[in-house]
């Protein structure tokens, strides 16, 4: 999948419960989320999971959700996630918030077009 020149990658990570299966295997959570700056729509998503029906799933969550709400994201996790990692996915989502804002600034100070507020 190609992506258009206005999106951008945010990383976010999360520590999961030690008995995780995830934390075994990579010693921590992290999402992967594609972001449209225009409009701040999560275009495309993934995270670290032992079974790939997971990150699907996590997919499903995040794609189409503006990446400035934090509120609704996170209730669908609560609502849809019954995995041990749903902390650590709430978590992961709020650091790749934090670190998608930073970016929104970083690329205005560099003289690219935003829409919207950070």
């Amino acid at each position: 999948m190609l992506y258009d020149k206005d999106t951008i990658y945010i990383i976010g990570d999360a520590q999961a419960s030690v008995n995780n299966p995830i934390t075994q295997q990579y010693n921590a959570f992290f999402i992967g989320l594609v972001v449209d700056t225009t409009s701040h729509k999560i275009v495309d998503a993934g995270c670290s999971s032992t079974i790939p029906l997971t990150s699907d799933f996590v997919r499903s969550i995040f794609i189409g959700h503006n990446m400035l709400l934090l509120d609704a994201v996170a209730e669908e996790i609560r609502r849809r996630y019954h995995g041990s990692s749903q902390k650590a996915l709430v978590v992961a989502y709020k650091d790749a918030q934090k670190k998608y804002k930073l970016a929104l600034n970083g690329r205005e100070e560099m003289g690219f077009q935003t829409s919207g507020t950070v």
